[in-house]
């Protein structure tokens, strides 16, 4: 499909190439950034939320804040900004595909590969929580797999944006996904990724998700009021310690899930280490297995009965310990208790009979010791609370007595009802929207909490804009409603967050880019600049210095090489032997004078007959070598009197003078009868004058 935004320039500086992929909140394309001549993802948000002023202020709180968390398995954030009516996201470009993409292609995994897949998600996940972020749509979809095997978890900051500005109703077209308390609008922690990784896991294990439904309410009513069933009900023989990580991740209670990615990191990598070979490499049934199978076949169609039953039945109480009935019986063998009230059957949940359906024996067989320790703890205590109920009263009581009780009993609720009132109407209970602090000194913004009801505590961040020691905003962020003894963190701006730059002095102007990409900075202005010492393209200097301090971002002028500087030769033939010299030298060049002199009709004795070069250019030092004249030579004129003037002439200039003829009467005869010079030595190139009669 067409699309108007490929092939443009994004604030003049991101040329949109392709489109990868569009989702519920924005459009992803390949771009090229031209400023450090990169290629990056660049995620387009969708008209509706560009169109929100407070939504995009808040979406680049959170782009800074998710772009100061730099984690191999964390796709980076680059840049943030608005190109008129163009709000955008610039991250790193994972060339290769998604978990999806992984899932729809092979279906269930098998144990070892789901795992060595979870792992780098789950390890960005835990330094990202360890940092105070939280992801909030963790799915699948995110989770990138570059071409390398490199696995990053994507799009921190723009969930958790997304998810304040338009409430979670906004993530919907995630609710597969999503955790209990999101969907009942409670707030997310830690947790709440923690039970994603979950319900991704027991989809990777089993090729499908734990809860369906026609519409996303009906898998948010699962979510909410169902339990997660053990993936060894629809993959026979996984080991229980794998059920039981996964049902530990998706708790309906946050309380008993891991606190967060590092303690399920923990857990994960143990469990790893201690499935021997058989239960890691175990193939999930193929789909043709599964469907060959009645009551799997029913499982994969209406979810997994264990996990929630259909709207208006009551889900099976969790951790149920189920015992196999009989002896000597193999784990596809015999019946098993169910809850009471209840009835052991195998009718596919379709028919009329199916209120009470539970799985064989393979679900039973894959509850883990610790899950059967919890539910035995959980059965003493029912027991213990029905043996503290006494079955009658041993004495009646008189109705006057009766009546007393009942009023103190009306007294105390009112008192209460009083209380509470107060409490979350008035006092420390109330909700408040939280006042804006930003720009404020950390005692202004403090005693502005305080006066609002709030208590605050501090942290300090780095941040471009606000200049350190003010405060950066809030979380949760200014404007929300919360109860007033909820805890407010203020986030104070440490200054931007400077780094070294490179040395780029004595590398080429090529390495020096790569430098500058490598250290995310941005080339400045190259100067050039002749050098007798460093050839062409050589950095030169730089500035600012190496080592100094600066943003991300920062533009480094560089002077770079043009090589020696070419000098011009001068032309110093016809000059004195030390003029001529003396004008090389001063030119910058050296001047070497021939050991042999040569005779030169044209130029005088001791003056320069010829040079070399003897024009161009030369590099400073160059040579210029230099003939230096002995003047003419001298020659014996012969004499020509008497002699025919035509052969005196041919003669004379023969031997290299110039001749001079005047006619007497006429020169009728063309006789020579006078000559000057005659018999005697003289320059080379004189006069020779014929009187001719």
């Amino acid at each position: 499909m067409s699309d108007p935004l490929v092939g443009t320039l994004v604030d003049n500086r991101y040329a949109v190439r392709s489109r990868l992929a569009r989702g519920g909140m924005s459009t992803v394309y390949v771009a090229t950034d031209q400023r450090l001549e990169r290629d990056v993802a660049l995620k387009v948000l969708h008209p509706h939320l560009s169109a929100d002023e407070n939504f995009l202020g808040r979406l680049g709180r959170e782009a800074k804040a998710a772009a100061r968390l730099s984690h191999p398995h964390v796709v980076g954030v680059l840049d943030q900004g608005v190109d008129h009516h163009t709000a955008y996201l610039v991250m790193e470009y994972i060339k290769g595909h998604t978990l999806r993409d992984v899932i729809n292609t092979k279906g269930a995994l098998p144990p070892r590969l789901a795992l060595a897949l979870i792992d780098p998600v789950v390890e960005g996940l835990g330094a990202a929580h360890a940092a105070g972020f939280i992801h909030r749509d963790v799915k699948p979809e995110n989770v990138l797999i570059a071409d390398d095997g490199r696995i990053k978890i994507g799009d921190f900051g723009l969930a958790r944006a997304v998810t304040t500005s338009t409430s979670t109703g906004a993530l919907l077209g995630t609710v597969a996904y999503l955790s209990p308390e999101l969907v009942l609008g409670k707030p997310a922690d830690a947790r709440s990724d923690v039970y994603s990784v979950g319900i991704m896991l027991y989809e990777m294990l089993t090729g499908q998700q734990p809860f369906t439904g026609e519409v996303p309410i009906q898998v948010a009513y699962q979510h909410v009021n169902g339990t997660v069933g053990p993936p060894s009900a629809l993959v026979p023989g996984l080991a229980a310690e794998v059920d039981e990580l996964v049902q530990w991740c998706t708790a309906n209670d946050p309380e008993n899930r891991p606190i967060d990615g590092t303690a399920l990191l923990q857990e994960l990598r143990h469990i790893r280490t201690n499935l021997s070979d058989r239960e890691l490499d175990l193939q999930p049934p193929a789909a043709a297995g599964m469907e060959s199978q009645t009551h799997t076949e029913v499982i994969a169609r209406r979810n997994n009965p264990t996990s929630v039953m259909p709207f208006g039945r009551p889900p099976v109480p969790p951790h149920r310990p189920l015992q196999p009935a009989g002896t000597g019986q193999g784990p596809n063998q015999g019946p098993s208790p169910v809850a009471p009230g209840h009835r052991h059957n195998l009718t596919p949940p379709d028919s009329d009979e199916d209120q009470g359906w539970q799985p064989a024996a393979p679900a039973a067989a894959a509850l883990s010791k610790r899950a059967q320790r919890k539910a035995d703890k959980e059965a003493d205590k029912a027991r213990a609370r029905a043996a503290a109920v006494p079955v009658r009263s041993l004495r009646e009581g008189s109705p006057r007595r009766r009546g007393v009780l009942w009023v103190v009993v009306l007294v105390i609720a009112a008192l209460l009802a009083t209380g509470a009132g107060w409490f979350f109407g008035m006092g420390p209970g109330a909700a408040a929207a939280i006042p804006a602090v930003a720009n404020k000194t950390v005692a202004e913004a403090q005693d502005v909490l305080s006066k609002a009801g709030f208590q605050s505590t501090s942290r300090d961040v780095f941040d471009d804009d606000v200049p350190s020691g003010l405060v950066v905003g809030t979380e949760p962020p200014a404007g929300s409603e919360i109860r007033k003894f909820q805890p407010v963190s203020l986030f104070v701006s440490k200054g931007p967050q400077l780094f070294p730059l490179p040395e780029l002095t004595g590398r080429t102007l090529d390495e020096a880019k790569n430098g500058l990409n490598a250290a995310e900075m941005t080339l400045g202005t190259v100067t050039g600049q002749f050098s007798e010492t460093a050839e062409a393209g050589v950095v030169l200097s730089q500035d600012p210095a190496a080592g100094t301090p600066a943003r991300h971002g920062t533009a480094v002028n560089l002077v770079v090489s043009k090589g020696p500087e070419p000098i011009p030769v001068p032309n110093v033939v016809g000059r004195g032997e030390d003029e001529a010299v003396e004008a090389i030298e001063a030119a910058g060049l050296k001047a070497d004078v021939a050991g042999e002199e040569v005779f030169d009709k044209n130029v005088p004795e001791g003056a320069v007959v010829s040079q070399s070069p003897a024009n161009g250019t030369l590099t400073r030092g160059g040579t210029v070598t230099l003939t230096i004249s002995k003047g003419p030579r001298m020659v014996e004129v012969p004499s020509f009197i008497g002699k025919q003037a035509a052969d005196a002439r041919k003669a004379l200039e023969a031997l290299g003078f110039q001749v001079k003829v005047n006619n007497i009467l006429g020169g009728f005869f063309g006789t020579v009868r006078d000559q000057d010079p005659v018999d005697t030595e003289v320059p080379e190139g004189s006069v020779v004058t014929l009187t001719v009669v």
